[in-house]
């Protein structure tokens, strides 16, 4: 077992991860055992990946273009699983930042919503370092054009910026067991 299983043994339930062969490593038995755990797949997925993500996945917050979508929900079917989803927005159009860009967003979600049906829940982002504040005000009215009601942004240096902006999901992984 690793460090997280004080917390699972506490009653803990959600947890983040960013690559999908080292979540299978960690958590493929520890699932079967308790079911009411919740993972997240926080990192960037591959499209080559999605078979594997799935079945070990409840949550995805990185979904970020059109073919990725067309996978996941070709293996939810597969699967016979629904996959609750987020957005991944890039709402400072960073180069070196996944996510669709804000003028996109519309078309990603309507294919998503409209053409797959998939459980989009809400958006999420990283914003640039600077003023994040403003950059989590524009996701929450993001979010709210959509009528969505989940928001997926706040890290450990600036989860109470992201609160404020009504942020439903925190990952502050790296607060609570420090870095990789």
């Amino acid at each position: 077992m690793f460090d997280i299983k004080p917390l699972i043994d506490y009653g803990h339930l959600n947890f983040g991860e960013n690559k999908v062969q080292e979540a299978i490593q960690k958590w493929d038995n520890i699932k079967k055992n308790s079911p009411k755990i919740q993972l997240h797949m926080i990192g960037k997925l591959q499209v080559n990946k999605v078979k594997y993500a799935v079945p070990l996945f409840d949550y995805i917050h990185t979904l970020d273009n059109i073919k990725l979508a067309d996978k996941i929900a070709n293996e939810e079917i597969k699967n016979n699983k629904r996959i609750k989803l987020f957005i991944q927005v890039n709402i400072g159009a960073e180069s070196q930042k996944n996510g669709v860009l804000p003028s996109d967003l519309r078309d990603l979600y309507d294919h998503c919503k409209n053409k797959l049906k998939l459980n989009i829940l809400g958006l999420m982002c990283i914003p640039p370092i600077n003023n994040s504040f403003k950059f989590f005000k524009e996701m929450n009215n993001l979010n709210k054009e959509l009528k969505l009601t989940e928001l997926s942004m706040g890290m450990s240096n600036d989860y109470l910026e992201a609160a404020e902006n009504e942020a439903t999901y925190l990952r502050i992984g790296s607060s609570i067991f420090g870095s990789r």
